[in-house]
């Protein structure tokens, strides 16, 4: 080879191998570590009422069925929300006369007790099901008292449809994507369904950046460029647990469906990121 050619050679190389040496890695997916802060294993007699340190109740039949038509009357006895001694927190829906209603249930909140901005809030539940009952674990911000609701923004951790009991939804409703315009995904199990077994259902909320989990599976991702309006979702959460009966959302139950049905909650729980 002659001494040109070889010089050409050499200076190709050394291109090539400054090039590959100056290539940026492809940054790798960081896995979130979460530290537990806070949690209500509702561990107490057969009987007794959830933390009053934590949970206080809606009562009654709301204004317009609590904005969705409901049909249930909610209270704070035992036989509507109480611990079972074993370690799970019961909330049962029943159809009985009441108040106007035909039906009574239970919902919990932690407004003005606890309440978080960002981190992993899970709980350990098993659903109820049949046509007209409607399970949720959600949470509104504490500024709902000043700036009203969808302003102040919901994130639904997990509601259920109970003609749909292997289906769950994940949403979250702010102004301009409320009731039927809020921005859902759905889980559905590979087989049974939510009445069957406990399952564990998650959101992972940072500032721009809400995911939904079933059983530590992603079904469903929320972020700024998702939502149709403001992203409301910067401020403090609090909690809540309730079964609805009826309501726009999914009708009135019907014949099919049986009473009294449950649903019993083993935990819940809220990390913080370390």
């Amino acid at each position: 080879m002659r001494s040109m050619d070889k010089l050409l050679l050499l200076a190709l190389l050394a291109i090539i191998t400054s090039s590959c040496g100056d290539k940026e890695e492809e940054p790798e997916d960081v896995e979130l570590t979460y530290q537990l802060v806070w949690s209500d294993e509702f561990d107490g007699q057969s009987g007794t009422a959830p933390s009053p340190a934590t949970w206080s109740y809606d009562i009654g039949r709301g204004e317009n069925g609590w904005g969705n038509a409901e049909l249930q009357y909610y209270t704070d006895r035992s036989e509507n929300v109480a611990l079972d001694g074993n370690g799970n927190l019961v909330i049962t829906a029943d159809s009985e006369f009441l108040s106007g209603a035909n039906y009574t249930s239970a919902r919990i909140k932690s407004q003005g007790a606890i309440s978080s901005r960002y981190g992993r809030f899970e709980a350990r539940i098993k659903l109820p099901s049949g046509q007209g009952l409607w399970p949720a674990f959600w949470m509104l911000g504490e500024n709902i008292t000043e700036v009203g609701w969808p302003r102040c923004g919901e994130i639904d951790i997990l509601e259920l449809r109970g003609q749909e009991p292997n289906k769950v939804l994940g949403s979250v409703h702010g102004p301009g994507y409320s009731g039927g315009n809020a921005i859902s995904g759905s889980y559905t199990l590979p087989e049974g369904s939510f009445d069957e077994d406990f399952h564990v259902f998650t959101v992972e909320w940072t500032e721009e950046r809400i995911d939904y989990y079933v059983d530590d599976n992603l079904y469903h991702t929320v972020t700024p460029s998702s939502v149709r309006g403001e992203w409301v979702f910067n401020t403090s959460f609090f909690m809540i647990l309730n079964v609805a009966v009826g309501g726009n959302f999914l009708g009135a139950p019907d014949n099919t469906t049986t009473f009294p049905q449950t649903m019993t909650v083993d935990y819940v729980r809220i990390y913080k990121l370390q």
